[in-house]
């Protein structure tokens, strides 16, 4: 997977914007996507990380799916990402029965990350970088945390999210962050295509 912009989806039940406002950002230069909500019934979710695949098919970039391996599986997506109590990585792709990344969320506990790259991950990522308004509560990630993981996991990617905007972004990219995962900034922004622009041009 390509460095830089990483979307996640916010909780849309509405498809039509989700799809909308997903491709504008994606031709605005987003490498990854991935598909997380966390309120939709089954079956809204299964019809919208299918058209979420058809879309990055289209256009060229990986799905990651949100904490869910048979919603990955039933919809042939490059990825997972699991947090916290979503299960083993090694028991994860060996049920998955074939190729699969899987990335792991490890707050700022770089413990956890050193586990998780033992374990298998894809990629680790780190968070809130900064406040969040999709997770005000969560604990904040010091960007040092950035750093220290690039020099001690070799070519594990590292990705980082938690209220990251084209106006602090910066600094978490010459830190070393591979993706910057952002919600609100790209899916509330008013053209989001140019906002994911600005982000994806941060990136050398």
């Amino acid at each position: 997977m390509k460095r830089g912009l990483y979307l996640v989806t916010p909780d849309w039940n509405d498809s039509a914007r989700l799809l909308q406002v997903s491709r504008a950002a994606i031709l605005g230069g987003a490498t990854v996507l991935q598909y997380r909500h966390k309120t939709a019934p089954p079956v809204l979710r299964l019809a919208q990380a299918r058209a979420l695949r058809a879309l990055t098919r289209e256009l060229g970039i990986s799905l990651i799916i949100n904490d869910d391996l048979q919603l990955a599986l039933a919809v042939d997506a490059e990825g997972l990402h699991i947090g916290r109590d979503d299960g083993d990585i090694t028991l994860i792709k060996a049920a998955a029965g074939r190729p699969l990344q899987v990335g792991v969320s490890c707050y700022g506990d770089f413990e956890r990350a050193r586990a998780a790259v033992s374990g298998g991950a894809d990629y680790v990522a780190f968070g809130a970088m900064y406040a969040s308004p999709t997770k005000p509560e969560a604990p904040s990630a010091p960007i040092g945390l950035i750093r220290r993981a690039k020099q001690a996991f070799n070519n594990v990617p590292v990705a980082c999210i938690g209220g990251i905007t084209a106006d602090n972004a910066a600094l978490l990219i010459e830190a070393g962050a591979d993706w910057v995962a952002v919600i609100t900034d790209v899916y509330q922004a008013t053209d989001p295509q140019a906002q994911a622009a600005k982000i994806a041009a941060l990136y050398p």
